[in-house]
Formats: structure tokens, C-alpha cells, sequence
């Protein structure tokens, strides 16, 4: 979530709006708003306040936190704290070539759950939880998809493909496959897709 007080002590929308938005018309930055709720189309429960802004490539955000090459190959222990936000700024950058009608994230009210991604493309919602390693245990993705039932869900992480009753999990690598969902076949204990 983008906090403008993070950039300067008493900040405000009115300081940096327009600077964000030529970062954003220019393609420096990809912004992705909070989804109030997960029906379509999307962009009418956005809620415009509330944000995330993306670099335009994970190697800009890895230089601009001066991540050298060793520590993103050796998986230093430092790295450990980083590499969700790299993990989450990669699927960004692949979900945003998908050309999609919307891309969001979605939380809660209060903020206590939150699904990394909200996806509309094709007539269908995708929500899409990011991992950037094995375990693919998550609390607010589980919760999500428990009170909106979605046609479809995914998660990207470092396991490879698997189907199951719930959810699809999709390899980081290839995150952007998820443009041929319509075709992919995923049981939800209903009718098979």
C-alpha cells in the first residue's frame, strides 16, 4: 500500500498526485488499486485512494534496493525479507502484458486479509495469491475464497503446476499462462471447467 507519509512526515495526496501520475502516464510505475469487492466489472468497486504502485521491472526495484547479483542467485539470508516484494513485483509486471480489463488487489475492510492480485480479463474475476517460495499456507487467500466464491483461483509460487479441488497453482515462471485459464480444467467440488 503506497503511504505518503513514508516519503515525507505529513505528506499528502495533493503533494505527489501529479508526480505519481506522470510516473504512471510515462510507464515508470504500475499502479494497482484495493478492490472494495471482487465483481465485475472491477473497476467500479475501486477504491481510488488506496493503492500500490510497481516499478516497471523487478531488475529496476532490485537495483533501486541495491540487491547485488550474488544475493539474488545465492538466496542470501538477507534476501530472505525482500523476495516477496520481488516475487510480488514480478507477477505484476507478467499479469500487466496480459493486457487484462483489471488489475487490483483485494482486502478486507479493515485491512487484516489481504489477496495480492484481483483479475479481470475475459468476463472472468481471478483472484491470484502470490508465494515466493514453497508454502503455500495463506489465511486471507483461504478466507477469500471461502466468502466469494470464485470461479477460478491461483496461486503462483516455486512448486510446479498442480491442480486441485480448489485452487490452481501456477509456477512463478510461468504466471503469465493464466491467459488461457478458460481452457485450463479446475474442479471447484461443483461442475469441472
Amino acid at each position: 500500500k503506497f503511504v505518503y507519509g513514508i516519503i515525507r512526515e505529513g505528506a499528502r495526496a495533493k503533494d505527489f498526485e501529479i508526480a505519481i501520475e506522470w510516473l504512471r502516464d510515462c510507464g515508470l510505475v504500475l499502479e494497482s488499486h484495493r478492490v472494495k469487492e471482487p465483481r465485475m466489472p472491477l473497476k467500479a468497486y475501486q477504491d481510488t485512494h488506496v493503492f500500490k504502485l510497481f516499478m516497471l521491472d523487478v531488475g529496476l526495484l532490485g537495483a533501486s534496493a541495491g540487491l547485488d547479483a550474488k544475493t539474488l542467485i545465492d538466496g542470501n539470508k538477507i534476501f530472505t525479507e525482500f523476495k516477496g516484494a520481488m516475487a510480488e513485483q514480478f507477477v505484476m509486471q507478467e499479469l500487466s502484458t496480459l493486457d487484462p480489463d483489471y488489475l487490483g488487489y483485494w482486502t478486507n475492510e479493515r485491512s487484516t486479509s489481504e489477496v495480492n492480485f484481483i483479475l479481470q480479463k475475459d468476463g472472468l474475476i481471478i483472484p491470484i495469491e502470490v508465494k515466493s517460495g514453497e508454502n503455500l499456507r495463506s489465511r486471507s487467500f483461504t478466507l477469500f475464497c471461502d466468502k466469494f466464491e470464485p470461479d477460478y483461483a491461483v496461486k503462483t509460487s516455486m512448486l510446479p503446476f498442480r491442480d486441485n479441488e480448489k485452487m490452481l497453482n501456477v509456477p512463478l515462471y510461468g504466471i503469465a499462462t493464466i491467459k488461457n485459464l478458460k481452457t485450463a480444467k479446475v474442479s471447484h467440488g461443483k461442475d469441472e471447467v
